[in-house]
């Protein structure tokens, strides 16, 4: 750091001595731009970056290559340049006033003398550059130029959109044939046609390298700050150079203050000295008091609390400290360098579930890359309607971050929540960086991402049961979403969907085919969303198909219905709800005549109560028959295979659009009742109709009464609303008065307090409030600044609307 801390030092020398005005004049050389590099510059500044902060990405990025540059040619020339460390260094300077400020970036890398300066920042040397130029500025926008990264060098441009003057001072390495370099400034404002070259008056304040210092405009005074620079740096640059980047920081602490800077003690008045009186020299008069010494009371000892001082601590901080880890051999890197990087790089506290490294070709682009599965999926991912943003999906080329936007290449929604690096060797890239060109790569960059993320659930799902709980837990709507959203990668997704039975726990729709019954060909499932799995198990739907053994697979999340309509089959096996009409076990076939003999003779003993059931629901179902899936229970509604079930509805009801049209009332309407002809409840309605031909009205009355209540308890156990809950339960209030001998017709006795009588008494005009302030801070929002005056006639605050 000693070094540093001389490069910092001679920087602040430079600030003041290429600024100062009584230079020497007559060493400097003046240049005029080409042309087309004043025409490049205007483009730099005023369209060509969408993001005014890649300017420093872009210096980075050059000094990276002057190190790499210097590396490479000492390493084939001998005596070349000297032993200085091989680093970047940042330091940000604010004027002393704070209306100003500069920033200086320094490297150790190959240098330029004048005339590599006045070539390199001051001329453009590309063939075809005035071709370009001329469709940059009659295009709208600088999207789709081509493959000019690097053609131009107009990176170092993109310091003018941050400073108003530029100055690049730079010293070449010391050689055989030039022993004693000389170190030249290059000095340019934003607005300038010319630039001047001239001799550092400071004279060789570098051992070898370049070194800019940016004067910010001032409307980029906020890139004064560490913290803003840190950023930037984390975001663009952490990984772009494999040479140590250093920011000049400064932090304050707490130090105990030596004690050779303690204040020095005043000394102490003597206490006077007391009158030494004896027994002789008091008077007759005088009383005797004998002095007794009394014992000095102890106190507690405190301990004395050492005096500190606030000191302002200068530190160079390594800035781009975390390695690349996608470049290195997995065997070769621990899980806590994994941790490590993950935390620094996407800052998220919690532990990732895993995490996959790859490497790979694509297009004739090799590329390296690794994904990380993070704990948990934001809040935010569902309330976003539109494209998501993916902020953690990191393109970058040789180390660079260039851009998280994919714009119709962008991964699904449901994979748009991993936070994936991929590091391409090269790609075509528009002169800004910024903006990917249009190439096979870029197109296959969504498969490979999606290709490499199965891999890594799959093999979760294979290697790590504790893993996988939580994967299920946290993902599990997530794989039912892609398989809706993605069909391209459907069946993969298919295989990590697991689903709840009433026979076991987490299962797939493979395993759910392989325990079918001899004969089976549906998949049986019943939905509920917002029920347990244990409380979908003990529908009445299910009770038939539990009992004979048959498994039925239990759909608790809303996406577990629009899953099993979006499959229709898997495995050839068509899916069954069992809460619709048409229910087959795929037994059928093997009844004998008796059985199919015994349900023709259920059908006709069962025909009067079906007849008089069909006119007393005509309002709630379209039709009534006898069940073949019930076991216990007396009825139920099914829905038809057209219609809605209950927890379609359900969802429907949840949803924004509460609009009723026709074909949805319909639709609602195809309902069936089944009724269990063994059911008791069930035989004794059919004995109680068939005795209405006595025309008893208050036998009938009181029938109807119980199939209301009836026909009412079995939507509510099939997950329907009812149609008017009050009237129902008034209805259940009846019975349970019958059936307890209380009187129908007996009222409750109420005893309500009546309200005071009306006060036809006026306000007064004037109301006398309390002192209360004009303005509370904070009492309209942030953006408030209006007094408070009060309403005369209500007494209430009301904003000044002047």
């Amino acid at each position: 750091m000693r070094i540093l801390s001389s490069l910092l030092l001679l920087s602040l020398t430079f600030v003041s001595a290429v600024t100062a005005q009584d230079a020497d004049d007559a060493q400097k050389t003046k240049f005029e731009y080409q042309s087309d590099v004043t025409r490049l510059r205007k483009i730099v500044i005023n369209s060509l970056y969408s993001h005014r902060d890649v300017w420093l990405r872009e210096l980075i990025s050059n000094s990276n290559d002057a190190l790499e540059k210097f590396r490479l040619t000492s390493l084939t020339k001998k005596g070349f340049g000297n032993d200085d460390p091989l680093n970047i260094t940042i330091r940000a300077v604010e004027d002393e006033d704070g209306k100003g400020g500069k920033i200086i970036i320094t490297d150790t890398g190959i240098g330029m003398n004048k005339e590599e300066l006045a070539a390199n920042l001051g001329t453009l040397a590309k063939s075809g550059t005035t071709e370009f130029l001329n469709r940059a500025e009659s295009a709208d926008t600088t999207v789709g130029t081509g493959n000019l990264i690097g053609a131009f060098g107009v990176g170092f441009y993109s310091s003018f959109l941050v400073a108003d003057r530029v100055y690049v001072a730079s010293r070449p390495p010391r050689s055989k044939e030039n022993p004693e370099p000389e170190q030249w400034v290059f000095s340019s404002t934003a607005d300038e046609s010319s630039f001047e070259v001239y001799p550092d008056p400071r004279g060789a304040t570098l051992g070898q390298g370049t070194e800019i210092t940016l004067v910010m405009k001032p409307d980029a005074l906020d890139y004064l700050s560490t913290t803003k620079l840190t950023g930037l740096i984390d975001k663009h640059s952490a990984f772009s150079s494999t040479f140590p980047v250093y920011l000049f920081t400064q932090r304050t602490e707490e130090v105990p203050v030596e004690e050779d800077e303690l204040p020095t003690e005043t000394e102490s008045v003597p206490e006077p000295e007391k009158e030494d009186r004896t027994i002789e020299s008091y008077d007759d008069d005088e009383v005797l008091i004998e002095d007794v010494p009394i014992e000095e009371e102890k106190k507690p000892q405190v301990p004395e609390v050492p005096k500190t001082k606030t000191v302002t601590i200068d530190e160079w901080v390594h800035a781009n400290s975390q390695p690349p880890i996608w470049t290195r051999d997995p065997k070769d890197v621990t899980e806590e360098e994994y941790l490590d990087f993950y935390r620094a790089t996407f800052k998220d506290y919690r532990k990732p579930i895993g995490w996959h490294q790859f490497a790979g070709d694509a297009a004739g682009t090799s590329f390296k890359g690794i994904i990380f599965l993070p704990e948990k999926i934001p809040d935010s991912h569902w309330q976003q309607t539109g494209p998501l943003e993916q902020k953690d999906i990191r393109l970058m080329v040789k180390h660079v971050f260039i851009t998280s936007e994919f714009g119709s290449d962008r991964l699904p929604k449901w994979a748009s929540w991993v936070q994936v690096i991929i590091d391409a060797d090269d790609l075509p890239l528009n002169v800004s960086r910024e903006t990917l060109q249009s190439s096979k790569f870029v197109k296959q960059m969504r498969s490979i991402i999606l290709r490499h993320l199965l891999i890594l659930l799959n093999k979760l799902a294979t290697e790590d049961a504790e893993k996988w709980a939580l994967v299920t837990k946290n993902y599990g709507m997530i794989f039912k979403f892609g398989i809706a959203e993605d069909s391209k990668n459907r069946d993969r997704l298919l295989n990590l969907v697991r689903f709840e039975s009433t026979q076991r726990k987490d299962i797939t729709l493979d395993q759910y085919a392989e325990n079918k019954r001899k004969g089976q060909t549906q998949i049986f499932y019943m939905a509920d969303a917002g029920k347990t799995a244990e409380q979908i198990k003990r529908s009445i739907f299910v009770e038939k198909l539990e009992a004979r053994g048959y498994e039925v697979l239990l759909f608790t999340e809303p996406l577990d219905e629009v899953l099993a309509n979006t499959l229709r089959t898997h495995k050839k096996m068509p899916f069954q709800d069992v809460a619709k009409a048409g229910l087959k076990f795929g037994d059928e076939d093997n009844e004998g005549e008796d059985s199919k003999e015994a349900q023709k003779k259920l059908g006709e003993k069962f025909k009067p109560l079906i007849e008089w059931l069909k006119e007393e629901t005509k309002d709630v179902v379209r039709d009534v028959v006898i069940s073949n899936r019930l076991v216990t229970s007396a009825c139920a509604i099914v829905a038809d295979e057209i219609g809605y079930t209950a927890n379609l509805e359900k969802l429907m009801n949840a949803g924004h659009n509460q609009e009723k049209s026709e074909a949805v009332e319909f639709l609602k309407k195809q309902r069936l009742l089944e009724i269990n002809p063994k059911s008791p409840l069930i035989e004794g309605m059919l004995a109680r109709v068939e005795e209405l031909f006595s025309e008893d009205l208050e036998a009938e009355m009181e029938l109807k009464e119980v199939a209301s209540i009836l026909i009412d308890g079995a939507l509510v156990r099939s997950g329907f609303q009812v149609h008017d809950s009050n009237e129902f339960f008034v209805r259940v209030d009846r019975v349970l008065r019958r059936s307890l001998g209380v009187s129908e017709t007996a009222k409750a006795k109420v005893d309500i307090k009546p309200a005071p009588e009306v006060d036809p008494t006026e306000f007064e005009e004037d109301i006398v409030m309390p002192d209360f302030p004009d303005y509370v801070p904070g009492m309209f929002g942030d953006s408030a600044q209006k007094p408070m005056v009060f309403d005369k006639e209500t007494g209430k605050g009301i904003h000044d609307e002047l």
